[in-house]
């Protein structure tokens, strides 16, 4: 065991942390995933029951020391953890650049001092606000709201510590990936978990605008793959775009789905379409889709008793749940690109 590689995840019980924990131990690599388990997900990682390979480090990455153990030779750390969602972020900014800059300084300094090979971030395309589409990585950028706006800083600061300290780091702009685990409860967030929970109680599905609006969705496997590949490339200093490169419309998942649907109010600040261009990706790393949406959309469908729990919506309590979001992003004169 001791000849293995080992890797750290931040976030590692988490939406895409657990499933990047999962391609690790597969590749043979000994692996410590690092999570504070908002939300239960300790569940995330329970299929790998008592793994010797496999270190369950219950902590949030803001009590991280500088020198911490955990990231002792280390090879690669995967950095996904922080918090997510647009109108948590608006209504708690300070709580987001905590976590989602500090936290990541943190994370940083700890890989550094333990001599890491790589380590890859985690960012967001939302750092690109209203983007041209499809959308390349030397695009400007224009976050709309604090979670956008802390994502990105993350990034920034990541790059600082290799330009200032020699860490190698590249990082991947996630667009919209979707899959198995993803969240079951909090805030109003992503479509799947929000559909997948209604078609559960047969209730509507509740589509913004007309729902012709496209996302570049990309299976949740695929993003561990391409930031696995992050890691093991010698390139360092990167960013790259990470999608399907084929986005789909919401009306297209909700037919795959099956079920009636019922229309609620477009919301300010959200993009008609996110397209990602992955010619880069593809180009350096050699990585490509191999998990189409319609056979993504089917897994999840086979797992749907995972969404049980989850909160339902209706058009109602999203309005509530969104007010702040129109309040704040839907302001005349402002520059919404």
């Amino acid at each position: 065991m001791a000849d293995k590689p080992y890797a750290v995840v931040t976030g590692g019980a988490g939406f895409i942390g657990s499933h990047m924990v999962d391609l690790l131990l597969s590749r043979g690599y000994r692996v410590r995933a690092i999570d504070n388990l908002t939300g239960g997900r300790e569940l995330n990682l329970a299929h790998h029951g008592d793994s010797p390979d496999l270190v369950r480090d219950f902590r949030d990455i803001r009590a991280l020391a500088a020198d911490d153990d955990a990231f002792a030779g280390a090879r690669y750390v995967f950095h996904f953890a922080g918090i997510g969602d647009i109108v948590p972020s608006i209504e708690r900014p300070l709580e987001y650049m905590e976590v989602n800059v500090q936290g990541t300084a943190r994370v940083l300094e700890a890989s550094r001092n333990a001599g890491v090979k790589k380590l890859v971030y985690a960012a967001s395309s939302s750092c690109y606000g209203l983007a041209d589409t499809p959308t390349r990585e030397d695009h400007p950028i224009r976050p709309q709201y604090p979670y956008a706006l802390s994502k990105y800083q993350g990034e920034q600061a990541a790059f600082h510590w290799q330009q200032v300290y020699g860490l190698p780091v590249n990082s991947v702009r996630i667009f919209n990936a979707y899959g198995t685990r993803s969240r079951t409860s909090g805030a109003y967030g992503a479509v799947f978990g929000v559909f997948l929970r209604q078609k559960i109680a047969g209730t509507p599905f509740t589509v913004v605008g007309d729902g012709t609006q496209t996302r570049d969705f990309l299976f949740v496997t695929d993003v561990a793959r391409a930031f696995l590949a992050a890691a093991e490339t010698d390139r360092t200093g990167e960013t790259w775009n990470l999608g399907a490169g084929n986005p789909q419309s919401v009306n297209r998942l909700v037919e795959l789905l099956g079920g009636e649907k019922v229309h609620i109010p477009k919301r300010p600040g959200e993009p008609d379409c996110t397209w990602a261009d992955i010619s880069k990706i593809t180009r350096d790393l050699g990585w490509k889709q191999e998990v189409s949406f319609e056979e993504g959309v089917g897994r999840m469908l086979a797992q749907l008793d995972y969404w049980r729990e989850a909160p339902l919506w209706t058009p109602d309590s999203i309005a509530r749940a969104t007010k702040t979001w129109f309040d704040y992003l839907g302001k005349e004169g402002g520059d919404k690109r």
